[in-house]
């Protein structure tokens, strides 16, 4: 990689460096596991990076690294999910336009794993139905009805709780 592809690399990175670690937690509920996640993801930007750079989008090409890392990750047999009660907070900055990040990651925890990964996908990382399905693996859809049950389940839960606001 030439100096002038490292500076665009670096810049590109570091631009996106915190809101990729947060998207990160918010699939896995892991920091030490989205941190891992972040670091596959800046390893696969620097070996692929004429590629990733001469993309139409290559913030989404980011997102779709993150998301395929995070899949692999959480097929591995030794992984198992932890509540989010469990889960150290290391002095995390609330994500765009969101007040309550405790109520979030509470909210997100009562979901499966698939929904979770729809509401995270579509919502906070604005993929469409179809890349969301791409991503996942799945149809447009299970996206759309996952997402509805999803939405249905956080809805139940707010007004339960009294957090409907």
């Amino acid at each position: 990689m030439k100096g002038s592809e490292e500076d665009e690399f670096r810049e590109f990175v570091g631009i996106r460096m915190e809101r990729w670690r947060r998207a990160a937690f918010l699939l896995c509920h892991d920091w030490h596991l989205a941190d891992d996640l972040v670091g596959t993801v800046v390893g696969k930007l620097y070996e692929n990076w004429r590629r990733v750079s001469a993309a139409d989008n290559p913030e989404a090409y980011a997102q779709r690294v993150l998301t395929r890392a995070w899949i692999d990750e959480r097929r591995r047999p030794w992984r198992r999910e932890h509540p989010a009660e469990d889960v150290p907070d290391p002095g995390w900055t609330p994500p765009d336009q969101v007040g309550d990040r405790e109520q979030l990651i509470g909210l997100l925890s009562r979901l499966g794993r698939r929904q979770r990964a729809v509401v995270v996908l579509r919502f906070y990382l604005d993929r469409s139905v179809e890349e969301t399905a791409e991503l996942l693996g799945v149809s447009a859809g299970t996206v759309k009805s996952q997402s509805a049950r999803a939405l249905e389940a956080l809805r139940a839960v707010s007004y339960a709780t009294g957090r409907h606001q």
